[in-house]
């Protein structure tokens, strides 16, 4: 009785989130707009483009602007943090990809110490260099790859992925959790030593306007944005809507729900109080001011998603 009715509750779930009426999300900070400009520029010193991406998204807020970088060079999508995706369907993936003329396609665990993927890298960019025309580059008995992607996404995780497998070398690029970690623009590092192979990393870049608020809402779920420019509240309550939406609900055994809910306000209050997340504030009553304890919604909203992208609620895919 008890699960039919929590299956007659789920059915109740919103099937479409209320963006509030919210405007898609404007990020392109100063140092975007010079990495852009610089990586334009550099094109003509680069063999191959590796474009790097969630795979949690692979489809939905891969920067339109590059397009006219891709088209000009040859080109490598990676799709990156497969261990937080749900690929059970990669054949959709791929094919959907092929047909906007995505064809070659890895994915990959940029941060495991053996990537089998990682290693199909030089390989495969040297087979697509050979069957294009390197134009001022023929003499040249090295090659030059230029990674790009929005913010983190792993770009430098990658580079350091790659030192590991060819190289037997540690880490060249800071890697952070947060977008906006790499913000000198395009350095250059040794990755390959047979044939000597280098990759110019570069900083994420944001198209000056991101295509829809649900992209802009799923790219802040995946980390690519800044928290604060979102709100850990409205990001929670996605997140919420999506792993509902998915029938995800491990959620629900780790924060010791009775049940799956639709409710954030809820679900924040059940996470506080298992966690021990709560504040004191004052309130005003007619006998005078009183220190009350409540829940640290802020502090249990941040939980929630950490939890999340670190892959405790199990693997997702968003598109």
């Amino acid at each position: 009785m008890k699960l039919y009715q929590t299956l007659r509750n789920i059915d109740k779930f919103r099937t479409v989130f209320d963006f509030g009426g919210r405007e898609v999300a404007h990020w392109f900070p100063g140092h975007m707009a010079k990495g852009l400009k610089q990586m334009r520029a550099s094109l003509k010193s680069v063999d191959c483009i590796i474009e790097i991406h969630d795979a949690r998204i692979p489809f939905s807020g891969r920067n339109p602007v590059f397009q006219d970088t891709l088209n000009v060079k040859p080109h490598l999508l990676i799709l990156n943090k497969m261990d937080l995706a749900d690929v059970s369907n990669k054949q959709r993936i791929l094919k959907k990809l092929e047909q906007s003329g995505v064809r070659n396609v890895i994915f990959a665990d940029c941060l495991r110490q053996r990537n089998d993927n990682i290693k199909k890298l030089v390989p495969m960019v040297m087979e697509i260099i050979e069957g294009k025309p390197r134009f001022n580059r023929e003499e040249n008995t090295n090659y030059c790859m230029m990674v790009i992607g929005v913010p983190n996404v792993g770009k430098s995780s990658l580079i350091n992925s790659l030192r590991r497998t060819n190289l037997k070398k540690g880490r060249a690029s800071r890697v952070g959790g947060e977008p906006g970690i790499t913000k000198a623009v395009l350095t250059k590092i040794q990755v390959c030593e047979r044939p000597i192979m280098y990759l110019l990393d570069t900083p994420g870049v944001f198209p000056p306007k991101i295509e829809s608020v649900e992209t802009g809402m799923k790219l802040a779920l995946c980390g690519t944005i800044l928290d604060h420019l979102v709100g850990e509240d409205v990001i929670a309550d996605y997140l919420l809507y999506s792993l509902n939406r998915l029938g995800k609900f491990s959620y629900v055994e780790r924060y010791n729900l009775q049940e799956p809910s639709d409710d954030i306000q809820h679900v924040l209050k059940r996470i506080a109080v298992k966690l021990g997340k709560t504040q004191r504030v004052k309130a005003i009553t007619g006998v005078g001011n009183i220190t009350i304890t409540i829940p640290n919604y802020t502090a249990a909203a941040y939980d929630f998603i950490r939890t999340f992208r670190k892959g405790e609620l199990g693997q997702v895919m968003l598109d």
